[in-house]
């Protein structure tokens, strides 16, 4: 975690912040990178000062980074800049995220998934029927006394079951008992034969 600057660099902000008569700009705060942060008088809009930040010297201008607190303080949505115990305090907890991110994903990577190879992947469990005699067919009702069924025997109920209709249960269709014989059911339309066409004189 960046630490903040000694003694001596700190005096010296303390001088930079000092808002005196004829200086131009002013030093706002500097955070744990180095970077300083400042504002100055615009000849266009005098009743607003400008923010700017200047990077450190030892980092490179790829390896920038500003805090989200600095970064609203730029932008004109903080009025207070961020103190170094607001700052500290961010880094203590960016810190602790990724202690946590890291025993999370450790926790994932423990646990098997589809991705990985057979010899690590979990064994499937065989579906099994709750019934432990099987599949068993429909059985003829038991017998009660005073009552009779119409069913004979257990081979009509598998007869039945399967799909099969036995010698009882077989009705004749009503079209074949009254076959209708009117004189328009045995029409059949002839066939159209055209005339020769006549050619013109």
């Amino acid at each position: 975690m960046p630490s903040p600057p000694g003694s001596i660099r700190s005096a010296w902000y303390k001088w930079k912040m000092l808002r005196l008569p004829w200086r131009k700009r002013w030093l706002i705060g500097f955070d744990l990178s180095g970077n300083t942060f400042w504002e100055f008088k615009d000849s266009m809009s005098s009743n607003r000062l400008r923010r700017i930040a200047k990077y450190s010297r030892r980092t490179h201008y790829g390896d920038v980074n500003v805090s989200p607190q600095w970064m609203q303080w730029l932008r004109h949505t903080r009025f207070d800049p961020p103190s170094l115990v607001e700052q500290q305090a961010d880094q203590i907890r960016q810190e602790q995220i990724k202690v946590l991110a890291a025993a999370a994903d450790e926790r994932w990577a423990s646990k098997p998934s589809v991705l990985d190879p057979p010899e690590k992947q979990q064994p499937i469990q065989m579906l099994t029927s709750r019934d432990p005699v099987g599949s068993v067919g429909p059985t003829a009702p038991p017998p009660i006394e005073g009552v009779q069924t119409g069913v004979d025997s257990q081979v009509e109920i598998n007869n039945a079951f399967k799909g099969k209709q036995t010698g009882k249960d077989t009705k004749e269709s009503s079209w074949k008992k009254n076959p209708r014989s009117g004189p328009s059911e045995d029409w059949q339309p002839e066939s159209w034969t055209p005339a020769p066409a006549r050619r013109r004189a």
